[in-house]
């Protein structure tokens, strides 16, 4: 029965990545856009740090993506996202 439930388990944690991949910032320009649009519209003086932020790492993101480096692209924009809506 152990040995039932120990491969059970490690069965279900093998799609537990892939569910969180489907979450993960594409880096393609449509998204790039959409993470612009979503920045310009923060333009209360409390929100100037957090914009701040994203905008680096939307810059970093951009350049990622003009290398062809996709992970590191995906990460800065995940990041970015992350800033903009850190409390």
């Amino acid at each position: 029965m152990f040995k039932a439930l120990l491969v059970a388990s490690l069965l279900g944690l093998t799609f537990v990545p892939s569910a969180f991949a489907e979450d993960a910032m594409k880096c393609n320009d449509t998204s790039m856009m959409k993470m612009k649009a979503d920045m310009d519209k923060m333009t209360e003086p409390a929100m100037k740090e957090k914009k701040t932020m994203a905008m680096k790492e939307m810059d970093m993101a951009k350049k990622s993506m003009e290398a062809k480096k996709m992970d590191e692209c995906a990460m800065h924009m995940g990041n970015a996202e992350k800033a903009m809506k850190k409390m």
